[in-house]
């Protein structure tokens, strides 16, 4: 008889547990065309599977490589090759290996070329939304505080909190930036990042910034979902301090760069509010910081820098120091893994993006190379048979591999034919590098100048330049163009996802971007459907 009551205790608690996690999904989210496609799709697949696996994970790690379309992994692989005296082309990299791929439509609903905000929303809601806003389903209006009500979306990290998982969001870009910030707020603009970014009517119809979003996630979820208790996000590093703080040069920190580092116009310090909300919790700004977590911590926020973390090729330059993205991976696994009932990570390599917004190779090259360091350190960290991993895009970049050079030509280098020992001429009657972007601020040679956005301080340069004598591997050149522009853009083509661990056998063919919520929510059982 007592085992009896216990298996009715048993049942009827997992009965209300399902009822809990499945009720908060918006009926709109729920009915929306975009979220049941991409349900049937992953329902028909796992039926059709031949071989049944185990789909069910612990935890999951969702990884962003922002900006890395396929021309990029390619690129990276050969240049990570080269680097270790390969030839390169032969190669891979970390989540290259994995067992699992798809190629993944990026498209917005209302752009054919992406932007972060909506390929984010789609992959962390399962909902595809139009560009540039995040959080929020395509019937919201930018810009327009008062659409938001009644088209807020909820994001896997949010289903995670409200399951009793463990959370975390890792970014080497500001942590209020579009992607990073898909994870966690609702937002009719992107750019939103904090109140002096609003417009008077936003702030006047009781619209919230997305840094303050990110302090009240706690307190958002539990008003939102009245009787439940969360416990907030257990990770959050990144860059982007000048949201947090005052626009008071009493509030700077020790590698403030600007004079008065706060943006806020409120004169809220958002990382004493976060230290006042968890005062067990751990906040670090820089190298030190980082090094002194203490082995038992299970809540940090890390703030590494005034606006974006540096490029990998640049941290050693940071006034105080900051991890690299393999090393915050590896802490934010650590930390996570301490919850028993498991956990959701996101981890973004941001600047990937930037290096190619900048129309330079190389550090998009080499943060990428970084990322897949972070990725293969996830896998050394993490049991597979209970850890879903999934590497992936938001987009890609116009960002091309092209002319005949032989095989193991340095990949940054000028294309150099089959049989040849000199650079190959164009039609012009000069060398031409294999690499290069159809628009942009074009051609740069900044030698030794680690930092990309070194390309923003003169006007953009169009067409061909005279290559003969300039040194094309370092970090400092930045690769000719087709179309002058301010900035280089993304691309519209198919990205990547590979994925191993429990579930991932469902990464097949060709899905919509959304999907991977779905892969996401079936592995973890988000909404228990």
């Amino acid at each position: 008889m007592k085992l009896k009551k216990a298996a009715v205790a048993l049942a009827l608690t997992s009965a209300l547990s399902a009822v809990s996690h499945a009720s908060v999904l918006p009926q709109s989210q729920k009915d929306s065309s975009w979220y049941n496609a991409a349900q049937t799709k992953l329902t028909t697949k796992t039926a059709l599977a031949k071989s049944p696996k185990a789909s069910k994970a612990k935890n999951v790690i969702l990884f962003v490589g922002d900006g890395m379309g396929v021309s990029t992994l390619t690129a990276a692989r050969i240049l990570q090759g080269q680097r270790n005296n390969q030839l390169g082309e032969e190669g891979y990299l970390s989540f290259e290996t994995f067992p699992y791929s798809a190629q993944v439509k990026t498209y917005n609903v209302d752009a054919q070329t992406p932007d972060s905000a909506g390929t984010m929303t789609a992959m962390i809601s399962g909902v595809k939304t139009d560009a540039g806003v995040i959080g929020v389903n395509e019937n919201i209006e930018r810009g327009v505080c008062t659409t938001v009500a009644g088209n807020e979306l909820l994001t896997a990290t949010e289903l995670a909190e409200i399951k009793g998982l463990a959370t975390g969001i890792v970014s080497t870009a500001r942590i209020t930036h579009a992607t990073p910030a898909a994870t966690y707020a609702k937002s009719a603009d992107r750019n939103w990042e904090d109140i002096s970014d609003m417009p008077a009517d936003a702030i006047a119809a009781g619209c919230s910034d997305i840094a303050s979003q990110l302090i009240d996630f706690e307190k958002n979820i539990e008003a939102r979902f009245v009787g439940t208790d969360v416990d907030g996000l257990e990770v959050v590093m990144g860059g982007g301090r000048r949201h947090f703080l005052p626009k008071d040069a009493a509030a700077n920190s020790s590698d403030a760069i600007s004079a008065v580092e706060g943006d806020r116009s409120d004169n809220r310090n958002l990382v004493t509010e976060w230290q006042a909300q968890y005062p067990n919790g751990t906040y670090v700004m820089d190298q030190a910081g980082f090094d002194a977590i203490a082995d038992d911590a299970t809540q940090v926020f890390g703030l590494f820098n005034e606006s974006h973390m540096q490029y990998e090729a640049d941290r050693a330059n940071d006034i105080a120091g900051e991890p690299s993205l393999t090393a915050m991976t590896t802490k934010a696994i650590e930390i996570l893994a301490k919850h028993d009932k498991g956990f959701f990570l996101t981890v973004e390599a941001g600047r990937i993006d930037h290096a190619h917004h900048a129309g330079n190779a190389f550090n998009a090259l080499n943060d990428t190379i970084e990322f897949a360091n972070a990725v293969q350190a996830a896998v050394e960290n993490t049991n597979p048979e209970e850890t879903l991993i999934l590497v992936t895009a938001d987009h890609s970049h116009v960002f091309t591999i092209a002319g005949y050079p032989k095989r193991g030509n340095p990949i940054l280098g000028k294309v150099v034919a089959v049989g040849e020992t000199t650079p190959t001429l164009a039609a012009d009657n000069m060398p031409y590098t294999t690499v290069g972007y159809a628009n942009g601020l074009g051609f740069r040679n900044l030698g030794d100048e680690t930092d990309a956005d070194a390309s923003y301080s003169s006007a953009a340069v169009a067409g061909r330049v005279e290559l003969k004598g300039v040194d094309t591997v370092t970090p400092g050149f930045h690769q000719e163009t087709t179309v002058p522009l301010a900035s280089e853009t993304h691309a519209g083509e198919d990205i990547s996802l590979h994925a191993s661990g429990p579930g991932a056998h469902l990464a097949q063919g060709v899905i919509e971007q959304n999907v991977v919520f779905h892969l996401i929510n079936q592995a973890l059982e988000l909404t228990q459907q």
